[in-house]
């Protein structure tokens, strides 16, 4: 049965919004995971690091990955190919969906109305129609909802944030951000057997078309199910400008890109460049990722008409204008390592993020990146793809 065939009945849905139970400030927090891939087991096993936080239930429409989920959550973990039974059960508070991404929000919406709180990756939507939707269940069913943006609970971003705010750099006119790798994909081969894999399930509302486990694998890179580096890897460095500046959607964008290492291969191109414009907070953002070099690999910089806040996954630098210098040099490393170097332990973003997202549950508290936050930055990827897509370019 696919999501887009599937209603809970009225009385299924009473009967789940009856099972909720009331969450004490000292009870443990009992988290079904939908979606056990490689992404959500990172998360999983961070989970278990959370205070008063367990496994309760895993859910993976292939064997192999539910396997491999039921060995980290233990063996008095519920295991099931059916998301719906894990969102039918008592036992399960809230659910973490690692779930490609074009699934997302059907699964958030079912999980928000079955009376769950919700961890959902990024990005929140697959396309831009989902957006007013998923943020109305969500506040309909007053459910406690953290989008998988993670950076927004690392200090060093916190503190950013807050220099920025307090006006350290002047007024920012524009940004630049990127996220680039060094790691070519190609048409790899996959053995996998179709008999493992609820197919029509993983599809859900997406086009019906024959099991190709090329597609399944690197879902990310194909119009159906993903976005490409927009709306994968783009969206995190977006939603932390949108965070900063306070601003959100975008009204219009100019994009291009080629595919180098993917051609013939991928749907979506494997170097992209795009400029975003938010004419109403007077903000230019220009973003680009490849996967063909890694230099400046995930990188943020808001420039000020005072200063420049330089931001990636570890540090932070302030760089005074030289007209002004109105403020020294200032540089913040988190981890051990040697002073300006590359190398040093990152903040673990997605233990922060899942904490916050725990605590809120109990708190009942907004969270560091709600539903609205997620469907922002989303969008904002959405209408870079939407310009790449209708390649509507200049030509001298």
């Amino acid at each position: 049965m696919t999501l887009n065939r599937r209603q809970f009945t009225t009385s299924a849905l009473a009967s789940a919004l009856s099972a909720q139970r009331i969450v004490g400030a000292n009870d443990t927090i009992s988290i079904g995971c939908i979606g056990t891939g490689g992404r959500a087991q990172q998360l999983m096993r961070n989970i278990e690091r959370v205070r008063n936080a367990r496994i309760a239930a895993v859910c993976d429409v292939w064997k192999d990955n539910l396997a491999k989920a039921r060995q980290i959550a233990g063996p008095g973990a519920f295991a099931t190919s059916d998301y719906r039974e894990v969102l039918a059960r008592r036992d399960v508070d809230a659910v973490l969906i690692g779930a490609p991404d074009h699934q997302h929000v059907p699964l958030t919406i079912a999980a928000v109305k079955a009376g769950k709180d919700v961890y959902v990756e990024k990005p929140l939507t697959h396309d831009v129609s989902q957006g007013a939707p998923v943020i109305e269940a969500v506040r309909r069913a007053g459910r406690i909802v953290q989008v998988g943006t993670q950076q927004r609970s690392m200090p060093h971003m916190i503190k950013g944030k807050e220099l920025v705010r307090a006006g350290k750099i002047g007024k920012v006119h524009k940004a630049h951000i990127t996220w680039n790798r060094n790691s070519p994909r190609g048409a790899q081969t996959y053995q996998i057997d179709p008999s493992s894999v609820d197919w029509k399930m993983w599809l859900g509302d997406a086009r019906n078309q024959p099991f190709d486990p090329y597609r399944f694998r690197q879902w990310r890179w194909f119009w159906d199910f993903g976005g490409g580096l927009f709306t994968d890897l783009m969206v995190h460095q977006i939603d932390i400008v949108h965070w900063i500046l306070g601003i959100d959607h975008p009204s219009m964008a100019t994009s291009i890109g080629d595919w180098f290492s993917t051609k013939g291969v991928w749907e979506t191109p494997d170097t992209v460049q795009t400029l975003l414009r938010y004419p109403d907070s007077e903000v230019q953002v220009y973003f680009e990722g490849t996967f063909s070099n890694a230099r400046n690999a995930a990188m943020i910089e808001l420039m000020g008409t005072d200063g420049t806040l330089y931001l990636d996954r570890g540090r932070y630098e302030l760089y005074p204008e030289a007209r002004t210098k109105k403020f020294p040099y200032e540089e913040w490393i988190l981890g051990e390592g040697p002073r300006g170097a590359d190398f040093y332990d990152n903040p673990n973003g997605e233990l922060l993020h899942l904490s916050n997202w725990v605590e809120c549950i109990r708190s009942r508290k907004e969270p560091a990146a709600p539903v609205e936050a997620g469907v922002s930055s989303a969008a904002a990827a959405h209408l870079a793809n939407k310009a790449l897509r209708s390649a509507r370019v200049a030509s001298a």
